[in-house]
C-alpha cells in the first residue's frame, strides 16, 4: 500500500474513533497574539492526528446588500493559492500528506480546516498562515471561482428538489436584518464585482484580529505555541474597522403566508417562527422543543403526521445556530393526494399540543438523554472539538461552553418548555410557506 493511501486510511479511522475526552472535561489553552489572533489549543494523544482550523468572523450578514455572496465566494477563492503555494495546490498538498481539508460559510462565519497526521502540524499551520497573509487574488482566480460558484448554485439550490427552502424562508422571515439573504447570494452581484472590491473584502475581514486559530489533537502545547509565533506572529493586524451589522429585525406582529413554485413533484409546507438570541435560556428551550417535535421515530411529528394520519411523507423541525436571533423551521412534504392545507393543519395542531398539553416524564427524560448524546457525539472527533471551540469563542467569547453548555439544556424544565412554546409559537410570529410544484402555478 502506498504511504499516502495508508495515511488516509489511518486518518479516516481516527476521525471516527471515540475521543478520550468526549465524555469528560475537554482541557484547552487559549491566548492572543499581539496582532489580535485568538488561539485555542486542545491536546489529545488518543490518535496520531491533528485538526488545524481557522474561523473568520465573517459571513453573509457582513456583506453589502448589493454584493451578496461575497463571503461564500471567498471560501472558494482562498483555495486558489498564495504567493508561495501554486494555484490549485492546496488540496494536493494536504492529500499528498494523508490529510483531508474543507471549508464552509454561514451567515455569521467562514471556517477552514485541515485534518492531518500529527507530524504534519507545521504544514497545516504554514498553509493557513499563507491563506491569511498571502492569498492569491487575481482575475484568473476570480473568473475560475465565478464559474465554480455558479455551478454549485445550480447543483445545490436550483436543481435540487426543495433546494430553495432555506432561501425562501429567510427572504420572507426578515425585512431588515441581513439574514434576509442567504450565503450563496445572487450571482449577478459576483459578476459585477471588481478586483478592487475583492481585495478590500480580503483586507477587511481575513485578518488575524478577526480570526480564531483552533487546533485539536496529537500536539505538544509548548512546541505548537512556538510554531504559531513563527507563522502568525508577524502577520500585521488589520487596519480597517471591521463592520458589524447593527440592524435589528423588528418584531413580527402578523402571520405571513407565501407561495413558492419550483421543480418539485409533491407540495411541501414550511412553518417558521422567529427565535430569541442564541445562548439565552429561551433559545435552548426552543432547541429542545424542535427536537421533541421531530427527532427520532418516536417524535411527535413522525408518530402522528407520518404514521397515524399518513399526511406527510417526511417531516422535521430544526434550528440553525445563528449568532443573531434566528428562525425555527418546521417542514413537511405531503403524502400523495394530500393538500398542503391539510398538512399545515396537522403540523400546527402538534405545535399547539406542546403549548397546552402536559409533557410526560418519559418524553422529557428522552429529551434530556438526546441532548446529552448529541452534546457528547459532537465532541468525539478532533475536527469537531476544534470547530466547537472556535464557534463558542467567536459567537459568545466563551470557549469553555464546550464543557458547560449541556448544563443550559438540562436545567430546562417541562414548565419552561410550555412557557417558551406559548411565547414564540404564536400565529403572529409565524411564517407559512407553501412550496408548490410549478405545474400548479396559474398562468397569466
Amino acid at each position: 500500500m502506498k504511504r499516502t493511501a495508508f495515511l488516509s486510511l489511518l486518518l479516516s479511522a481516527a476521525l471516527f474513533a471515540g475521543n478520550a475526552n468526549a465524555t469528560g472535561n475537554i482541557k484547552f489553552t487559549e491566548f492572543d497574539l499581539p496582532n489580535g489572533l485568538h488561539v485555542i489549543l486542545h491536546e489529545d494523544h488518543s490518535t496520531p492526528i491533528v485538526a488545524v482550523s481557522v474561523m473568520y468572523h465573517v459571513g453573509s450578514k457582513n456583506e453589502d446588500p448589493q454584493r451578496t455572496g461575497f463571503a461564500h465566494f471567498f471560501e472558494h477563492l482562498l483555495f486558489e493559492g498564495s504567493e508561495n503555494i501554486g494555484r490549485g495546490e492546496y488540496m494536493k498538498m494536504v492529500q499528498a500528506n494523508g490529510g483531508q481539508l474543507n471549508a464552509n460559510t454561514s451567515q455569521d462565519r467562514t471556517f477552514y480546516y485541515e485534518v492531518l497526521p500529527s507530524n504534519q502540524l507545521e504544514l497545516a499551520l504554514w498553509m493557513e498562515s499563507e491563506r491569511m497573509l498571502h492569498a492569491k487574488i487575481d482575475m484568473v482566480g476570480v473568473e475560475t471561482q465565478r464559474k465554480v460558484v455558479k455551478e454549485e448554485k445550480k447543483q445545490r439550490y436550483d436543481n435540487t428538489p426543495y433546494g430553495q427552502l432555506l432561501n425562501v424562508v429567510y427572504e420572507n422571515a426578515y425585512t431588515t436584518h441581513p439574514y434576509r439573504w442567504s450565503p450563496i447570494g445572487k450571482e449577478q452581484y459576483i459578476d459585477k464585482a471588481t478586483l478592487d472590491e475583492f481585495m478590500n473584502f480580503y483586507k477587511t475581514f481575513y485578518v488575524p484580529n478577526n480570526a480564531v486559530l483552533s487546533i485539536a489533537g496529537d500536539l505538544d502545547v509548548a512546541k505548537t505555541k512556538e510554531l504559531i509565533t513563527k507563522y502568525y506572529g508577524d502577520i500585521p493586524k488589520g487596519t480597517t474597522a471591521i463592520p458589524r451589522p447593527t440592524e435589528v429585525e423588528p418584531e413580527q406582529k402578523a402571520e405571513k403566508r407565501v407561495e413558492f413554485y419550483d421543480n418539485v413533484q409533491l407540495p411541501a409546507v414550511i412553518v417558521a417562527y422567529h427565535t430569541p438570541k442564541m445562548g439565552t435560556d429561551d433559545w435552548y428551550a426552543m432547541q429542545l422543543l424542535t427536537q421533541m417535535l421531530s427527532q427520532g421515530k418516536s417524535s411527535r411529528f413522525q408518530k402522528e403526521i407520518v404514521e397515524n394520519q399518513q399526511k406527510g411523507l417526511a417531516v422535521g423541525a430544526f434550528m440553525i445556530p445563528n449568532e443573531d436571533p434566528g428562525v425555527a423551521f418546521m417542514y413537511g412534504i405531503t403524502n400523495q393526494g394530500v393538500k398542503p392545507e391539510e398538512l399545515e393543519k396537522s403540523m400546527i395542531a402538534e405545535v399547539e399540543k406542546v403549548k397546552t398539553a402536559a409533557i410526560g416524564n418519559e418524553e422529557y427524560q428522552k429529551l434530556m438523554n438526546q441532548a446529552e448524546n448529541d452534546f457528547v457525539t459532537q465532541n468525539q472527533r478532533v475536527q469537531g472539538i476544534a470547530e466547537n471551540l472556535a464557534t463558542y469563542y467567536t459567537y459568545m467569547h466563551n470557549a469553555d461552553l464546550i464543557n458547560t453548555e449541556l448544563e443550559h439544556y438540562t436545567k430546562i424544565t417541562k414548565e419552561d418548555l410550555k412557557r417558551v412554546a406559548n411565547k414564540y409559537f404564536t400565529k403572529e410570529n409565524r411564517l407559512v410557506v407553501y412550496y408548490l410544484p410549478k405545474a400548479q402555478q396559474k398562468k397569466g
